[in-house]
């Protein structure tokens, strides 16, 4: 790795740490809460607020009419070493009620007891009502300059660099519900370009639930949990989802996309994005292309198994944030690719007779490449997830010059709906002017006052045309940089409440998903559907949701009905003759490793100079190793971030253990109990080390061993030839040979495929 890559210094740093050379035992491991580690007792001489940590920022600072002010972020934080009012007035104490008498009542006059929770009881805002839960981080984007030829979009010219916030999210679960649960992701882009905001308002699927966006409240409502007991939450496995998707087929390809693994991906960094419609480009000369926008990130695409995804809901449930922040506090910072497939603008707005206006449909690569236009690398957390990640306002319509819409009748109605719901949320039409919302371009827009105004404008006439302010402000033209939409023929028609004829397919585009899938992943769409349809509690649901599985390849049909003891009909429907889309699968494809979590597995009688070695060579390899032991503190001179009492084998891509590790002092049943399976006197290692390996194999991942650790795979259950475990004489040789197979997420063979 090159030496200026932030990775490979944020990995020295760590060497030091572990090396017993760092400030502090976790100094420089991704997860500090502050900049500066704190003292056993109270802090009490005065100081001024600490500074952020150095993978913190705010937002830029400029003025609320999107001005550059120069100003340092501090001077929108809190200032000052005295507790203070919110008007400025340093206050003497505020852990006790102004009361007569330390017995007596509080009185009516404690101002600082009624400002205090007065605020204190307004400090929630309403939440989302989809994509509630999220985490955020701001980053750049660099053009290729390659998309120049069909959008005249200043932020996609040659060499131009535009910041961005982007917000990650799941969809129909409340803020404080798991990441890991099976369900779409929001990928929403804020490019802070020269010429306004654009919002590219995308999920982690290139497909929606409906066609039209009046069903967007249905499909929400039948997601969302059951109104009379609010349960479940955060999940689709319930009666009222699939009641819906099953009656409204038009939901059937989305549908398909949940119940594989883009359900469940392993991260943010290795998740796609897509903007899900058609757009229109308009070149410098005009000229128009139809077109469809990609994230592709570079750690490649991976995914959970339905197991880690359970396990990761209990004992992590802020594992997606966590691994983000993580991540950029390390220095891996993640990345993506923007690509585009374009189409001819042609009247009928179809490509190879798909209709490129059905947001339920996509358009296979191999049929439109999709070419790479911009990296985007996100570098930088936010400091206050409140400020940021909440406040934070995307909307469809926020669109530059050379990116127009199209007439998909769902994106019509986003363009209404975004709107709409952020004067709820954030309390009236200011919301462009909080922080994280500014254009970073001049703004002049004649809007005035309402709540939380923050803009002082000048001037008495913000009408047009006028005199009084010297005609200000002028409007532009095409050569000024004016947004003018692109003047496409509207054909004449009569009102009516119908979708086009095109819009009745709706099992090709999933029998193509199905087709594409290898044998692995189809075993996992099978195992999700079948999961999810045994918690229908309606019979009748099951039957209809076979029928639908019928209608796209009887294969999966019989499978899903013998899960659930059921009959599996027959295709009502002719099954589609669709070629499958070998860009689809997740599997088959090897990606780098940068960032991977790999476990190491010592105790205080193991090879502890091999330990040190392989930590060393899993940091040169730009990836975070974990030291596992059997309690905190220190394993000789190395530290120990997990215990076998604290460490899951979900956190990691990779276990390698050091020897045959003791049972530990706290292994027993009323302490843990995962220490209760074996007893100490017969167990040849702790019984929670065990589980550890065994969970790793059963999903896929890569183990190693040296000094002895093979007899930890056998106590296991685990064979020392199955694919993708290996048994060596060090720690590094065992890392050398698993190196293929982290680029491959996981040992694929392990899966028997029927």
């Amino acid at each position: 790795m090159s030496e200026s890559n932030p990775l490979k210094r944020a990995a020295e740093k760590v060497a030091d740490t572990l090396s017993g050379d760092g400030a502090g035992p976790q100094d420089g491991i991704p997860g500090k809460p502050g900049p500066e580690s704190p003292p056993v007792a109270e802090p009490t001489r005065p100081r001024d607020p600490l500074p952020p940590k150095p993978d913190q920022s705010g937002p830029d600072t400029v003025s609320p009419t999107g001005q550059p002010t120069g100003a340092d972020q501090a001077r929108f934080a809190q200032s000052g070493s005295y507790l203070t009012n919110a008007q400025g007035t340093r206050l003497p104490d505020t852990d006790h009620s102004l009361k007569a008498g330390p017995r007596g009542p509080v009185l009516l006059q404690d101002h600082h007891l009624r400002e205090k929770v007065m605020h204190f009881d307004h400090e929630r805002i309403p939440e989302r009502v989809v994509h509630a839960r999220g985490a955020a981080a701001h980053g750049v984007f660099q053009s290729y300059g390659t998309a120049a030829s069909v959008t005249k979009a200043a932020f996609l010219a040659e060499e131009e660099e535009t910041p961005v916030f982007v917000r990650f999210s799941t969809v129909l679960g409340s803020r404080g519900s798991s990441d890991t649960v099976r369900d779409t992701r929001g990928f929403a882009t804020k490019f802070y370009t020269s010429e306004g905001v654009f919002d590219l308002v995308g999920n982690n699927m290139p497909v929606f639930f409906i066609q039209d966006a009046i069903k967007f409240p249905d499909i929400i409502h039948a997601g969302k949990p059951h109104p009379d007991r609010e349960i479940p939450q955060a999940q689709s496995a319930h009666d009222t989802f699939w009641d819906f998707v099953t009656l409204h087929t038009e939901a059937t390809h989305h549908t398909l996309w949940n119940m594989s693994d883009r359900g469940i991906p392993r991260s943010y960094r290795t998740m796609e994005g897509f903007g899900v419609h058609t757009f229109r480009l308009v070149a410098a000369d005009g000229g128009t292309t139809l077109v469809k926008f990609h994230w592709k990130p570079k750690l490649g695409v991976h995914s959970l198994v339905w197991e880690e995804a359970q396990i990761i809901n209990g004992v992590d449930p802020d594992f997606h944030r966590r691994d983000l922040a993580d991540a950029i506090e390390a220095g891996a910072y993640p990345q993506w690719e923007l690509g585009i497939q374009t189409f001819p603008d042609t009247p009928d707005q179809t490509f190879e007779g798909i209709d490129l206006l059905d947001p339920t449909n996509l358009v296979p690569e191999e049929l439109a490449p999709v070419r790479p236009v911009g990296l985007l690398t996100l570098n930088r957390n936010p400091s206050n997830f409140f400020a940021e990640t909440e406040q934070v306002a995307f909307h469809v319509g926020h669109l530059v010059p050379g990116i127009d819409i199209t007439d998909d009748p769902l994106l019509a109605g986003r363009l209404f709906s975004y709107l709409d719901t952020q004067i709820t949320r954030l309390g009236g039409p200011n919301f462009p002017q909080l922080p994280i919302n500014r254009p970073h371009a001049p703004v002049n827009d004649m809007l005035r006052d309402g709540l939380h105004q923050t803009a002082v404008h000048r001037g008495v006439a913000p009408y047009r045309p006028n005199s009084l302010d010297g005609g200000c402000p002028f409007t532009a033209g095409a050569d000024t940089g004016a947004y003018i939409e692109s003047p496409v023929r509207v054909p004449e028609a009569t009102k009516v409440r119908e979708a086009p004829e095109s819009f009745a397919d709706h099992f090709s585009q999933p029998r193509r998903f199905w087709l594409s899938m290898s044998p692995v992943e189809r075993e996992h769409i099978i195992g999700a559907y079948t999961f999810e349809l045994s918690k229908c509690y309606e019979q009748a649901i099951r039957e209809r949701a076979l029928q639908v599985l019928a209608n796209i390849d009887p294969a999966l049909c019989a499978e899903v009905a013998a899960g659930l003891g059921l009959p599996a009909p027959e295709p009502t429907v002719p099954l589609a003759d669709v070629a499958p889309s070998p860009a689809l699968s997740q599997v088959g494809q090897s990606w780098p490793t940068d960032g991977r979590v790999i476990g190491i597995v010592a105790g205080p009688d193991g090879d502890l100079d091999g330990v040190r070695a392989v930590r060393d060579a899993v940091l040169e390899g730009g990836m975070v190793p974990l030291v596992i032991g059997p309690v905190g503190g220190t394993l000789g001179s190395l530290t120990v971030q997990r215990t076998y009492a604290n460490a899951r084998s979900v956190e990691f891509d990779a276990l390698l253990l050091a020897g045959t590790p003791a049972v530990g002092s706290d292994a027993y049943g009323a302490r843990d109990a995962k220490g209760l399976p074996a007893a100490a006197d017969r167990a040849p290692t702790d019984p929670r080390v065990s589980l550890l390996v065994s969970e790793a194999f059963r999903h896929g991942k890569a183990l190693g061993a040296w000094a002895g650790g093979e007899a930890v795979l056998d106590a296991s259950g685990v064979p020392v030839d199955a694919p993708g475990v290996v048994v060596t004489t060090s720690g590094t040789a065992a890392l050398e040979q698993l190196a293929r197979l982290l680029g491959e997420h996981r040992a694929w063979e392990r899966f028997a495929a029927a």
